[in-house]
């Protein structure tokens, strides 16, 4: 499979790459080298898709469903050493298992194609998902990267060498687990989405009775998450049971559900979120639930922080039927998504 091994060699010319830079330099310095790298290897029809200006509105027009054209240069039009300079650049914004997540997401593309068939309103690729770099990328003046298609939304700014805003960041699995028997590298058993779900089902089913009436906001999951789209999540009061209402392994264990979505990033950027957290305070974070606390049953959860919002709903079947086994989750930065101050 092309994009298999274009995935697979990414990670050997991302170190080669490495060599001329420091290790020192942030995420944002090193996306920068990237990007003008992808950049340079495109002729001028695909740089014409690839590069908008900074203010576009289409830099805040994302989304996560099927469709048939997006903004962007699409993966499956490059050729292989392009695609490979569009995906390191991914991948110096992301960590290990951030990258790890969106690969196989993609790979998941594949997985639905041979469940579904091909008949259908559009095609279901590895390949089609689309590139944007909006600004010249610059060490001092702000530029995006849009890393987008079906059920992945990665948004990016730099200004002045660092990363100052990766929201909204939304990821999704279709199955949640592959319960059949399919070709390609990921096989019956596979679960992309692992962590963000068994750690939520571990805190809901530890929760007392008495816990799970303050955490318990509804009885049915709803059919999606909120904002899904929109520019910027303007959410109400927090709902659910607060940190500080939860036992000493509760806690930890809601950290480490926090930890799984604040790390899909680079290290240094994942570091300053932490650090936000931990100077807003944990104490304050809520933990809500809706609909079963087992699998296979529609479920949601949502983790409110003062600048982070974080949501999982499973409701949807898979396409071979298997009920509440595709996942939507997303983390939007409550102080603005797109760097983009919410007054």
């Amino acid at each position: 499979m092309r994009f298999l091994k274009t995935i697979l060699c990414v990670l050997v010319v991302v170190s080669c790459v490495l060599v001329g830079m420091k290790k020192s330099d942030p995420p944002g310095k090193q996306m920068r080298v990237f990007a003008d790298a992808f950049l340079g290897s495109l002729d001028e029809g695909q740089k014409d898709l690839a590069l908008m200006p900074y203010d576009s509105p289409k830099r805040v027009d994302w989304h996560f469903i099927p469709k048939k054209s997006r903004k962007g240069l699409v993966l499956s039009e490059m050729n292989s050493a392009q695609r490979t300079a569009a995906l390191r650049l991914l991948r110096a914004a992301l960590s290990e298992s951030g990258y790890d997540r969106t690969s196989k997401i993609m790979m998941l593309e594949g997985v639905l194609r041979e469940m579904e068939g091909e008949d259908r309103n559009w095609a279901r690729d590895p390949e089609k998902y689309f590139v944007t770099i909006f600004g010249e990328p610059s060490d001092s003046d702000a530029w995006g990267l849009s890393f987008e298609g079906h059920h992945v939304s990665l948004n990016f700014v730099c200004r002045g060498g660092r990363v100052v805003d990766s929201t909204p960041q939304f990821f999704a699995s279709n199955p949640a687990i592959v319960m059949d028997d399919v070709s390609g590298p990921l096989g019956k058993g596979a679960r992309v989405l692992r962590g963000e779900e068994e750690l939520a089902f571990e805190l809901v089913n530890s929760l007392s009775t008495e816990q799970l009436e303050i955490a318990m906001i509804a009885e049915e999951a709803p059919a999606e998450i909120r904002f899904a789209g929109e520019v910027q999540a303007l959410v109400g009061e927090p709902e659910g049971i607060a940190f500080s209402e939860l036992k000493q392994k509760q806690q930890s264990l809601l950290k480490k559900l926090v930890s799984v979505y604040s790390g899909v990033v680079a290290e240094p950027v994942a570091k300053e979120r932490r650090e936000l957290i931990r100077k807003a305070g944990w104490k304050n974070i809520h933990f809500a639930w809706a609909g079963a606390m087992k699998p296979g049953i529609g479920h949601y959860y949502r983790v409110r922080g003062e600048g982070f919002l974080i949501e999982l709903v499973n409701t949807q079947a898979d396409p071979a039927g298997n009920p509440a086994n595709h996942i939507h989750c997303v983390w939007r930065d409550l102080t603005g998504d797109f760097d983009l101050s919410i007054e």
